[in-house]
Order: structure tokens, then sequence, then C-alpha cells
């Protein structure tokens, strides 16, 4: 009797203990599934992670290629490519949990978009630059042809303006003077005795020139004696910095035909030697001649 109750109780404490033995197996098996599916876990939001740093990289290196091409749009650039770097840094420090990859996936798809955005703006911002560029430089090709066509044109003109100038310049010639004494009746008489003279006649004429602009002419007629006086009114002219002491002035109304031009100077006790006779167009010595009284 005593041996079928130890042989019973032997079962029964076998039982239990295969029972347990069974429960510690289900047990190590439950837990073994659940630390590998937690490694996996691991192991997949670490390679997510990776990935979206990838990703935020290749990024950042859009802008900064970008950025360097140095556009208007460079500080709109900027302000998103740090966004980018801040991301980066703050993805860098985190656990990498399946609910903040999820964070940084949505943060970097809205980043993604802004830089799609941006890079066509900079794109057609790029090609406008490009076509005002050639624009531009066929514009200053242009204006520099241009430029060298009128400084052409210019000096030309400057040219033909000093011919038109020199063609347009009167031309006093055949300059005489001689004395006369003068009769009561009015009759001059001409004479080369400087004692018997009362009137000096100067004479000049004008040529024709049809390009020279027609209208009132002057000019101051200089008559020096032997004894380098200036005969007649002795008035000064200033032109400039020049002056000029003149006997009379003649005026004449020229009509682009010749003109003759005689005027008299009256005087007495004309000394002898030779005198000098010089017509001015302003300070412009035109013409001159001499003559002698004995």
């Amino acid at each position: 009797m005593e041996n079928q109750k130890s042989n019973s109780s032997l079962k029964a404490i076998v039982a239990i203990l295969a029972l347990l033995l069974v429960g510690s197996l289900v047990y190590i098996f439950k837990m073994t599934s659940e630390a590998e599916v937690v490694q996996t876990e691991l192991k997949t939001t670490t390679t997510e992670k990776e990935s979206v740093m990838k990703d935020l990289e290749e990024l950042k290196a859009t802008y900064d290629a970008a950025i360097a091409e140095n556009t208007s749009m460079s500080d709109e650039l900027i302000v998103e490519r740090d966004k980018v770097v801040n991301l980066m840094a703050s993805l860098s420090k985190s656990k990498g949990d399946v609910a903040s990859l999820a964070k940084y996936k949505a943060q970097y798809n809205t980043l993604q978009g802004n830089m799609k955005v941006l890079m066509e703006e900079n794109e057609a911002l790029k090609k406008a630059n490009t076509t005002l560029t050639a624009q531009r430089d066929s514009t200053a090709t242009v204006l520099g042809e241009s430029k060298k066509y009128n400084e052409t044109l210019v000096g030309q003109n400057e040219e033909l303006s000093k011919v038109v100038e020199k063609a347009a310049k009167l031309t006093v010639l055949n300059t005489r003077g001689s004395a006369f004494k003068l009769r009561s009746s009015g009759k001059e008489i001409s004479t080369e005795k400087a004692s018997r003279a009362d009137v000096l006649k100067i004479s000049y004429t004008i040529a024709e020139n049809q390009v020279a602009q027609s209208g009132a002419k002057t000019y101051f007629v200089q008559v020096i004696d032997s004894k380098n006086n200036v005969l007649g009114d002795k008035k000064t002219e200033n032109f400039g910095e020049n002056s000029l002491t003149y006997s009379f002035v003649s005026n004449i109304n020229y009509e682009n035909k010749t003109v003759d031009v005689t005027e008299n100077l009256k005087g007495k006790d004309f000394p002898k030697g030779v005198y000098y006779v010089n017509i001015f167009d302003k300070d412009q010595l035109v013409s001159k001649t001499s003559f002698t009284l004995k």
C-alpha cells in the first residue's frame, strides 16, 4: 500500500515538473520571439533613420549647389538650407523610434516640396538672366558700334565745319594806301609829298564768296605813320585778352559779291617816310600794305 502511495506521489511530482517545464519552454519561446521582434524593429528604425538622414544630406547638397550660383534667390535658398541642417541635427540626436521617424519623414517631405518649388523658380531666374545677359551684350555691341559711328560722324562734321568755316571767311585783297591834295574846288590830286598831303586814301577789295554769310561786316583799319604813331581816331577795342588801337572802322553791307571799299583819313603835317596800313577782322589781321611819302 505504501509503495502504491509513493508511486502516486512520484507521478504527481513528475507531472507537475513536466507542466512547469512546458510552461518554462513556452515562456522562453515567447520571450525569444518578442526579443527578435524588438531587434527587428530596432534594425528597421535604424535603417529608416539612416535613409531619412541620407535624403536630408542630398537635399542640403542640392541647396549648397544652388546657393553657390549666387543668384538673386540666394537668401531664400539659405533659409531653406538652414531648415534642413537643423532637422538633420535634430534627427541625429533622436532615439529613432517609429513615431519620431514618422514626424521627421513628414518634415522632410515638406522641405523637399519647398525645394522643388524654389529650384524651379531659380532655374527660371537663371534662364531669364541668361537671356537678359545676351540682350545686354548685344545691346552693348550695338551701342559700341553706334558710338564709334557717331564719333566718326562727329569727327567728320568737325572737319567739315572747319572746311566750311575756312571757306566762309572773307578774303581782303588789293589793299592800297595813297596821299592826295584837296583843292578848294573839292578836286583831289594824287601826291607823294608829305608836305602837300591833306588826306590819306585807303582802299581794299572784299572778294566774292557764295559760302560766306551775307550782311553787315566790320573791319578795323589801322594806319601807322613813319614815327610809329597810329593816325585817325586812335580808339582801342578789346577782344578778350587782346586789344587793338585803330584809325577808323569800315562798315560794309556784304551780299556775297565783290565789294571795293575806299576810306579817307584826313590830316595835316604828315611826316615823311613809310606808312603801314593794316586791316583787321576783329583782332585778326586779314590784309596789310605800305606806301611812302617823300
